[in-house]
């Protein structure tokens, strides 16, 4: 779709600010989908009159989230691409925009609108002149150095001394200059001289993050410096006070949607992968492996180019796969024997090399990895292949290689899918994990019966309290899990850290050892800790190991360390999602038993002792150990 959106497009939107309306879930893909700014902002303009459950198909809810917008300058021009932006990104976010230059205000003062509004995530939106003095002296540009940095220490603090008193995520970004201040100075080493203090000030920002966990940076300044677009309309900054240009608005709309899905865990995890003019030009089957164009010279430069990335990808935890409409043969021949080739067939935890529809191919391919669709992006050259992807599983996000190849990279890349806020030592070891969970299933098939299979695993299972090193797995884990995820509560790093250090909670993680391989920190215990009774705030637990008891022999630790501490019995929260029903099966086969009407709350007797932990399971953990 591209141009101005179509009128039906419009109506459908408008039909849906009416009371009683009907949903149409058929528009949020259409939405994705749009290419033009104008569009984009049109659409976000209705959007604020129509409830985003009206856009959520069946078994798809939209992740909320406040957001919060403060700034120096006037940013009303940005709202509407946000909405269109976050929407897109899967987010039912409630926006407060509030006034124009209000930023010191908003941040500082405890009892400001943006303060109750109770944020989670705030972006602080800045401009040169927030930075610049208002008359600076142009030959005395060590005073002006001084000054910038000085400033830019002072909105990192505010913005610090926001995310502790509010439990907030900030995020800011570096500061584009203008090129009107540029040019102010007429000799080439002044203006080297103001090029160096206004990357001291930007470098002052970019090191907020390894300050406070809560505060993050975007690199706008070099975003900018990509795009063909002009940082400022000087009409509109000296008519309104809008410091950015609608396309910098439409660029930071789209970064700022894709750092609220990485915050909010959804960003994608699997890579699927067509080969014939996507991972090399030519067609294999046509051509022989020979004959396939990949090397130093373009077009083989481009496809090495999508490999090198994608390889990249990889090694930050993002699995790739592959889905192509092929003969394996010739296939395992490219990636056994071809010079040029970056990537092996070792760097795929699986691929899907055959003739069958690629809908059914991509099912599959996420049974096989125990992931949700919604975990995957496909990438393939063809226009027929995207748009089957598209309709058949809307929950896949498709990206198509087309046009130029030497674009495909950019393409790739400049969605954004796989951001995440950090890595953790999980998402850098994720592809041999998922390796050895092939092997396990593997040794499923070989074993011919569940238990023999369980018993032969070696299976150990560690209990651990977590501490300040843990805090960003768990909230990963508490943003990222959802089939197995007892209450679906989304908790802060800082009130992760709060639970972590509180005497009246306590946080357990556990990790997985078996004869295959290990892992850390596949699962996380919160717990409000009572006298007479501990509460399972939330239980949560990666997909990857599904299907073993391991549910079960950690709350079969929990019990054992609830008891040694005094409690009679445990109490388990559960809210029931689309997506969470082996969390529901847990709590009901571990014997828990409604104890409301509603049915969330649910009780364990800790006398008699509740279900032992697996007999094929070690399981390792002090119990008796105070915090």
């Amino acid at each position: 779709m591209s141009g101005t959106p179509t009128a039906d497009l419009l109506a459908r939107l408008r039909r849906l600010t009416a009371d009683g309306a009907a949903p149409d879930p058929g528009l949020l893909p259409a939405i994705r989908e749009l290419t033009g700014m104008v569009e984009r902002a049109k659409v976000g303009g209705l959007l604020a009159g129509v409830p985003a459950r009206l856009l959520a198909g069946e078994g798809r809810p939209l992740r909320p989230l406040r957001v919060g917008l403060t700034g120096t300058f006037t940013a009303d021009g940005l709202l509407p691409l946000l909405r269109t932006a976050l929407l897109s990104a899967g987010i039912d976010a409630e926006i407060l925009l509030t006034g124009y230059g209000r930023l010191t205000l908003d941040l500082g003062d405890p009892a400001s609108p943006l303060a109750g509004f109770e944020p989670d995530v705030v972006l602080c939106l800045l401009h040169d002149e927030a930075l610049l003095p208002h008359d600076w002296d142009p030959t005395d540009l060590a005073a002006l150095d001084r000054h910038v940095a000085a400033r830019a220490v002072e909105i990192g603090d505010l913005a610090a001394d926001f995310a502790a008193r509010t439990g907030a995520t900030m995020l800011l970004h570096t500061v584009p200059l203008s090129v009107l201040e540029y040019r102010s100075l007429v000799a080439q080493r002044s203006r080297a001289a103001l090029g160096r203090a206004w990357r001291r000030a930007n470098l002052v920002l970019l090191d907020l993050p390894e300050r406070t966990q809560q505060v993050h940076v975007l690199d706008l300044e070099t975003l900018v410096a990509n795009e063909p677009v002009a940082l400022r309309d000087e009409r509109r900054y000296r008519f309104a006070r809008m410091a950015w240009s609608p396309g910098v608005e439409d660029l930071y709309a789209t970064e700022a949607a894709a750092f609220c899905r990485a915050l909010t865990g959804l960003s994608r995890k699997v890579l699927a992968l067509d080969l014939d003019q996507t991972l090399w030009g030519g067609v294999v089957g046509d051509d022989g492996p020979t004959g396939i164009e990949l090397g130093p010279l373009y077009p083989g430069n481009a496809y090495l180019e999508v490999q090198r990335r994608a390889r990249m990808l990889r090694r930050q935890g993002v699995l790739l796969a592959v889905c192509s409409k092929n003969s394996p043969e010739p296939v395992d021949r490219v990636f056994a024997e071809h010079p040029a080739m970056v990537l092996r067939a070792d760097d795929f935890v699986a691929q899907a090399v055959n003739w069958s529809p690629k809908d059914e191919n991509l099912r599959e391919l996420a049974h096989s990895l125990n992931l949700g669709l919604d975990s995957m992006v496909f990438f393939d050259d063809s226009a027929f292949e995207c748009e089957l992807v598209r309709e058949a599983l809307p929950d896949v996000r498709v990206v198509r290689a087309n046009g130029d190849p030497a674009d495909h990279a950019a393409r790739l890349l400049g969605t954004g899918l796989f951001d995440v806020v950090r890595l953790t030592d999980t998402d850098l070891e994720r592809t041999g994990r998922y390796r050895a969970e092939v092997r396990r299933r593997d040794g499923f098939a070989a074993a011919g019966g569940t238990r023999d299979f369980l018993e032969s695993l070696e299976l150990r299972v560690r209990v651990r309290p977590a501490d300040p090193y843990a805090v960003p797995r768990v909230h990963q884990l508490l943003h990222r899990t959802n089939q197995f995820n007892t209450t679906n509560l989304r908790w802060t790093e800082a009130q992760i850290e709060e639970a972590v250090a509180s005497d009246r909670r306590t946080v357990l993680v556990f990790d997985v050892a078996d004869r295959f391989g290990s892992e850390d920190a596949v699962g996380a215990v919160l717990l409000s800790t009572a006298p007479e009774q501990w509460t399972i705030d939330n239980f949560v637990m990666s997909c990857r190991v599904f299907s073993r008891g391991i549910e079960f022999a950690v709350l079969h630790h929990v019990a054992e360390r609830a008891t040694s501490r005094g409690a009679q019995r445990l109490v388990a929260d559960f809210i029931p999602t689309a997506r969470n029903g082996p969390a529901a099966a847990f709590i009901r086969e571990a014997g828990f038993t409604p104890v409301d009407e509603p049915g969330q709350t649910h009780e364990l007797p800790l006398e008699p002792p509740p279900r032992p932990a697996p007999a094929w399971i070690d399981l390792e953990g002090e119990t008796t150990r105070s915090r």
